[in-house]
Formats: structure tokens, C-alpha cells, sequence
């Protein structure tokens, strides 16, 4: 199973890497002046305080592009994002991105009584029901992957973690869910496979560890 994880990690991967190849230099000073209207939900360093917004601190830079780049496009429907990014150039959104990503993220803590089942997903996937290893993707310290924009999961909120296993879950099915995790679909295939209890005990691992 940790074989069949790391093969998809590393597919995966590859493909990101081509999708992010075009991807501008960003420039976190220029990017810090386009911040100010993303601060109120967000926060001003990018470590938003309600749990329903990502924390956007400390996100590896060709992730949070490319997500930035599929919400302009219409590829992620976000609706507190309508209109936010009309407009905005790719360098723009690499700028934005490069400021996010220089800034340090501030932690969460795990639900003591998720953490045996949030480890064992994290770390072993669900066999029985072919779901993947988060590690594969996301690393041992939920640190993701940088060069091929997986994204960063500790420190993150455990409910924004969690409503986006369940948009992939949904999306697996139904297009009105989360779609943008490419033609592998390794995001929707492995949200499918979880119950809601092992999203919340998952979510709740990552986002503690540092």
C-alpha cells in the first residue's frame, strides 16, 4: 500500500509540476500591497482567525498560484471569493502568492480524542478501501510538497481541512463539489473513501502537527 501511495504521489506530482512550469517569479513586496482586502477574512499575515478561511501563511507559493489562478478562471468556485481576483495578472497572483508563502504560520492543536484514528489515516490510509496515505502528498510533518504544489496541512485549520475532504468527496460524484485536483483525480478518489468520522479525526491530526 505505501508503494501503490508513493507512485500516485510521485504521478501526481509530475503532472503539478507541468501545470506549475509556467508559473511566474513572484515578488512577496508587491504581492504584500494587494493583501490588504484578503486581510479581513484572512488575516493580515495570512493566519485568518475564523476557522471557515484558510490560513493562507506559510502555504508552499505554487500551490496557493495555482489556486489563486483556478478561482479567477471559474475552475474552484469559492463564492466569498467572487470578483476578489478579477483581473488580476499571473504575476500578479504569483506575487500574491510569494507574500503568503514567506509568512510564518501559527499552529493548531489535535483533538486528543481523533488522534489514534487521525494518525492511522494520515499515516496508513484505509487499506480495505484502497484510500492512500496522506504522507505520500502532504509529508510526515504535513509540510506538503513545495516543488510539486502540494499543499502544506499543518498548523491549517481543522474545519477548513475538513469541509474541503468533504467538497472533494463530493466532487468525486458530483461536479458542484471540489473538481480542481487535476485528471488524476487523487484528492476526490481519496476524499470518496472516508467517512465523516475519519475526515474530522484526519483534519484534526494534520492540522497539529508542526
Amino acid at each position: 500500500m505505501k508503494k501503490i501511495a508513493m507512485i500516485c504521489g510521485l504521478l501526481f506530482g509530475l503532472s503539478q509540476l507541468s501545470q506549475a512550469a509556467t508559473m511566474p517569479k513572484g515578488d512577496a513586496d508587491a504581492g504584500k500591497q494587494m493583501t490588504t482586502a484578503c486581510s479581513a477574512c484572512h488575516g493580515a499575515d495570512g493566519n485568518s482567525a475564523a476557522p471557515t478561511f484558510p490560513k493562507l501563511a506559510d502555504q508552499n507559493a505554487r500551490y496557493l498560484f495555482k489556486q489563486l489562478q483556478d478561482i479567477r478562471d471559474g475552475a474552484r468556485p469559492v463564492p466569498t471569493m467572487i470578483g476578489q481576483l478579477d483581473g488580476k495578472s499571473d504575476q500578479q497572483l504569483a506575487d500574491i502568492a510569494a507574500y503568503y508563502a514567506a509568512q510564518p504560520r501559527s499552529g493548531s492543536q489535535t483533538d486528543p480524542e481523533l488522534l489514534e484514528l487521525g494518525e492511522k489515516v494520515y499515516r496508513s490510509g484505509v487499506a480495505e478501501r484502497g484510500v492512500a496515505a496522506c504522507t505520500a502528498c502532504h509529508s510526515p510533518r504535513g509540510k506538503g510538497n513545495a516543488p510539486a504544489g502540494f499543499p502544506s496541512l499543518a498548523g491549517q485549520h481543522a474545519d477548513y481541512i475538513a469541509s474541503q475532504l468533504k467538497m472533494y468527496r463530493q466532487g468525486y460524484e458530483d461536479e458542484a463539489g471540489r473538481t480542481n485536483d487535476g485528471d488524476t483525480r487523487i484528492m476526490r478518489t481519496t476524499a470518496f473513501g472516508l467517512s465523516d468520522k475519519e475526515i474530522e479525526a484526519v483534519a484534526s491530526y494534520a492540522a497539529g502537527l508542526k
